[in-house]
């Protein structure tokens, strides 16, 4: 092993205590579960009718994420049903995808290969950054985060009467910026939670999945504006 490695590897055990180490384990499955009900989500509406984006799946995600928050896990004895309760509301966000994945595939499917890949890429190194880093070194992003997305809720609501696209890529900007900054802020959160006692890694999991989404819808459209562009060149 090179000593770099070594290095890295020394650096991540000082940093976590065994039992944070083990909670961190657990979120990080509970994401990869979620990330695949909605990736099994998004294919049922692409390549089915058995449901599709709309209404009815907008209300069944808001009740699965209600249900999640209002469910305690009764000490544990209750864990499956908030595990299903996420992986009902992540199935039902792909399932939400839908729409933007087919307006990608149309323009060029490898887009969602090459957003998949840079989300990943993203979301670890940004994972390893706030892992390695002092603790709560990054626990101030909590406020400007919150600021900035408060900033891009406004800036919608007023999109929506002066349909500016520059208006729409500031937004798509910002919120890809925030996006990154509650990937280090989230990640540290839920070690210091778990470290006055919080548990709750379903919950935790729901947190990073959000992050995770968040980057790749904003990646998505902003590599198939790039490849518009391009083939709009390439015509003229």
């Amino acid at each position: 092993m090179t000593p770099s490695v070594q290095s890295f590897l020394n650096s991540f055990n000082n940093k976590l205590e065994p039992p944070v180490k083990q909670h961190l384990k657990n979120v990080y499955a509970c994401l990869a579960m979620s990330t695949l009900a909605a990736a099994i989500g998004a294919s049922v509406h692409i390549y089915t009718d058995i449901l599709q984006a709309g209404f009815l799946s907008a209300i069944g995600g808001l009740i699965f994420f209600v249900l999640l928050m209002t469910t305690s896990d009764n000490g544990g004895k209750d864990m499956h049903w908030r595990v299903g309760y996420l992986l009902g509301f992540t199935s039902l966000t792909g399932v939400g995808m839908g729409p933007l994945l087919e307006h990608v595939i149309v323009v060029d499917p490898r887009i969602i290969v090459t957003a998949l890949i840079g989300t990943s890429v993203v979301f670890v190194s940004f994972t390893i950054c706030a892992l390695l880093a002092e603790r709560g070194k990054w626990l101030y992003l909590g406020g400007p985060l919150m600021t900035a997305m408060s900033t891009l809720v406004i800036l919608s609501f007023a999109n929506l009467f002066f349909g500016s696209f520059m208006v729409f890529q500031a937004q798509l900007y910002l919120g890809l910026f925030a996006m990154c900054g509650f990937v280090l802020y989230d990640t540290q959160i839920i070690i210091e939670k778990f470290r006055l006692g919080n548990r709750d890694f379903v919950a935790h999991s729901l947190d990073l999945f959000i992050d995770f989404i968040g980057i790749f819808r904003r990646l998505l459209i902003i590599l198939t504006q790039k490849e518009q562009a391009s083939e709009k060149k390439r015509r003229q």
